[in-house]
């Protein structure tokens, strides 16, 4: 989709903070910023692709709430004391598409709606970029397009990317040939966000079939997300861009919380040619940063803060699926445990260092 000369404009209107130094957005100075928020366009499909809706909702509401931007989003921001929201395609988006060319047309199409869909509202809206996965330097030129020129903060990939006639075919992102796209990364020092999505056929039935509850957020996406994580890991992606910056929803997808048994476990696989130079705890102090969307747990997120340090964990939602209120009532019953400095530093200081909104 070609973006009109109206659009270009708007966009380079949004940018001209970037290019005189400094991005302008709404800084109150106490107010919360997310971005594990999403986002979808209807012809990427409705709520049954997507995920169900929180208790007291219908799949309208959802739908309502994923396509919406400056309306009850918008209003509900104002509520509930956030600053700024970065948005990204709901999961699978790209990664939920199996052809190639269909894929790279499609993450354009997103990403330039995306961006006219905020032009107006910069102070209170970013983006993460849609990418088609299936070749790493397409992938890489796209970031780089959107960053460069949409002034978007950064990617969101749903997990692997799907392909093949089947889509029996996973592509993960942790092998040398995607070198060039991590490349790319570090050259625009800007984050990856991995998000979870549902397993393609058969391996949602093989794993899920006899118990099919567990599929998606109580079980499949942790599980999922957190092997191709590890997968960065181990195959050295860590120790061959050692700036990359990874970002992980849900409290890490309970990586952190397992980190003893994953090293001494992984120590293992060393003498059999593991490419990994250090551990997951060091990825973890250098690369790795994990944000509370979805999983808001008091007492794991303390253990967290033992484990990997406050300065690695963010606060986001995981809205629509998650509701504004409860994650704003659950934030904020934190400064009863949290120092003011610390309880700052997740609402918003770590996302300002994360996302470079003052830089």
């Amino acid at each position: 989709m070609k973006m009109t000369p109206f659009i270009a404009i708007l966009n380079a209107l949004a940018l001209l903070p970037l290019a005189l130094g400094r991005r302008l957005w709404n800084d109150t100075g106490v107010g919360t910023i997310v971005f594990e928020e999403a986002w979808t366009i209807p012809s990427l499909g409705g709520p049954a692709s997507v995920g169900a809706p929180p208790f007291g909702q219908t799949n309208a509401d959802l739908l309502a709430n994923l396509l919406d931007v400056h309306n009850q989003r918008l209003t509900k921001m104002d509520q509930n004391g956030i600053d700024f929201m970065v948005l990204s395609c709901a999961s699978p988006c790209i990664q939920g598409i199996s052809d190639p060319d269909t894929a790279n047309a499609m993450a354009v199409e997103v990403n330039n709606e995306l961006a006219r869909q905020i032009s107006n509202n910069t102070l209170r809206f970013g983006g993460f970029a849609a990418l088609s996965m299936h070749n790493a330097t397409v992938a890489a030129q796209e970031l780089k397009r959107t960053v460069t020129e949409l002034g978007f903060l950064g990617g969101l990939v749903n997990d692997y990317q799907q392909s093949g006639s089947n889509n029996d075919t996973l592509i993960f992102f942790d092998q040398p040939e995607f070198d060039i796209f991590w490349e790319m990364v570090t050259e625009l020092d800007v984050p990856i966000y991995f998000h979870p999505r549902v397993n393609v056929e058969p391996i949602s039935t093989l794993l899920y079939a006899h118990a099919p509850w567990l599929k998606a957020a109580s079980q499949e996406f942790a599980v999922t997300l957190s092997s191709h994580i590890l997968g960065l890991c181990t195959n050295g992606v860590f120790d061959r861009f050692p700036n990359v910056k990874v970002i992980v929803g849900h409290l890490g997808e309970r990586i952190p919380s397992d980190l003893v048994r994953i090293n001494e476990q992984l120590r293992r696989e060393l003498v059999i040619g593991m490419p990994m130079l250090l551990n997951v705890t060091s990825y973890l102090g250098t690369n790795l940063f994990e944000t509370t969307s979805g999983n808001f747990a008091t007492d794991l997120l303390q253990f967290h803060m033992k484990e990997i340090g406050l300065d690695r964990i963010t606060f986001s939602i995981d809205y629509p699926f998650v509701p504004i209120e409860e994650a704003a009532e659950w934030v904020n019953s934190l400064s009863a445990i949290l120092t003011p400095e610390e309880h700052t530093a997740l609402k918003r200081g770590n996302a300002i260092k994360l996302l470079k909104l003052n830089n």
